[in-house]
């Protein structure tokens, strides 16, 4: 499984990226990973990915040297050890609010997978308030390779929406929180991630974030919105 690399990445100091291509698509995901991501978003919390889908999209996207990371809709343990038996190389839990949440995802992973856990990585992803006031027993959990900051959800945790229009900024006390949050974890030793774009990739970078999340439509829309000029329309 090719989570046991990313992991090693991210322990070298390394950035690494994880694509979504919006679509259950096992050629698209590919087709990604071989024009430079390190590894594809299978995003079963919201799209229509089944689980033969992620068996197939994460044997095809290993092929081409990537990982398959998984979130699924909850941390529901039936529901994890289901996306690890069908490949998954990792899994980005949704909603990991506290240190009990965290440990019991760790155990759900180590159960389902007795010899060959540390060959997935496991990404625990901090979306709500709550979450960020935890962060310090959640940090303490053994086994979490990377802390993600959702700032969609933690958007419509604080009572904005979930993403401003194309082109805009979200709000400067979410974008706060999201930095408070990865200091937090990288004093702790640990491995930060949030979403960008290519425009933020950058200033994340810079103040040590590692494991970047990046939508595939932005690129696709400024590709259409170039050709549509082109034509005049």
């Amino acid at each position: 499984m090719n989570g046991a690399k990313l992991r090693a990445r991210l322990r070298a100091g390394e950035p690494i990226t994880m694509f979504t291509p919006h679509h259950a698509s096992s050629g698209l995901a590919a087709r990604l990973v071989e024009l430079g991501a390190d590894s594809i978003f299978v995003d079963c919390e919201h799209g229509t990915w089944s689980f033969e889908d992620v068996r197939m999209t994460s044997q095809i996207v290993r092929s081409v040297g990537g990982a398959a990371i998984v979130r699924p809709h909850s941390h529901e343990r039936p529901v994890l050890i289901r996306y690890l038996n069908a490949g998954a190389d990792g899994l980005m839990v949704p909603m990991v609010d506290t240190a009990e949440q965290a440990r019991a995802i760790v155990d759900a992973v180590r159960y389902a997978l007795p010899a060959d856990h540390e060959k997935r990585l496991l990404v625990s992803m901090v979306e709500t308030l709550e979450a960020i006031d935890n962060l310090d027993g959640m940090l303490a959990v053994d086994g979490i390779d990377v802390f993600f900051i959702g700032p969609g959800d933690l958007s419509q945790n604080m009572g904005y929406p979930p993403a401003p229009r194309f082109g805009e900024p979200r709000p400067a006390e979410v974008m706060e929180k999201v930095a408070y949050a990865v200091e937090k974890i990288r004093s702790a030793g640990k491995i930060a991630g949030t979403l960008v774009t290519a425009e933020e990739l950058p200033h994340w970078l810079d103040r040590g974030v590692q494991f970047f999340y990046i939508h595939s439509d932005p690129f696709l829309r400024r590709g259409l919105a170039g050709i549509q000029t082109a034509l005049g329309r």
